[in-house]
């Protein structure tokens, strides 16, 4: 029987796709594509210990708020607090907590476009 292997992309609908495509590019330095919509992060670039997660939610969840989406990315980055202050001062609304778990660190924030996105520094290998 045929199997999934990994998450091939995260795709999703916004008003302006280039404005928010280099806003991404500024704020948290993504490698965006000159021709592509988007950005292509390869496998090996995640740090050891790191990993993609497909998570499924209820559709009552309070997890997503304040944003008013369907859905929420998740980025690995290698500084939260550092990815935290960048994002806030291209003008997105940061969250105000710090969440730390057996899983890593996490921070959350919401985009030009309202999307809820969450930023994580997975725990170092044992």
């Amino acid at each position: 029987m045929a199997r999934v292997l990994g998450i091939g992309g995260v795709f999703f609908k916004c008003r302006d796709p280039e404005a928010l495509k280099q806003w991404y590019q500024r704020w948290l330095q993504v490698p965006v594509s000159a021709d592509f919509t988007g950005a292509v992060l390869r496998p090996d670039q995640i740090p050891r210990g790191g990993y993609t997660v497909w998570g499924l939610f209820a559709a009552d969840t309070t997890y997503f708020l304040p944003a008013n989406r369907e859905f929420m990315v998740n980025f690995i980055v290698d500084d939260l607090e550092g990815a935290l202050a960048n994002v806030r001062e291209g003008g997105a609304e940061v969250m105000a907590e710090i969440e730390t778990s057996e899983f890593g660190r996490f921070g959350w924030f919401v985009d030009p476009e309202g999307n809820k996105v969450e930023l994580w520094v997975p725990p170092e290998p044992a």
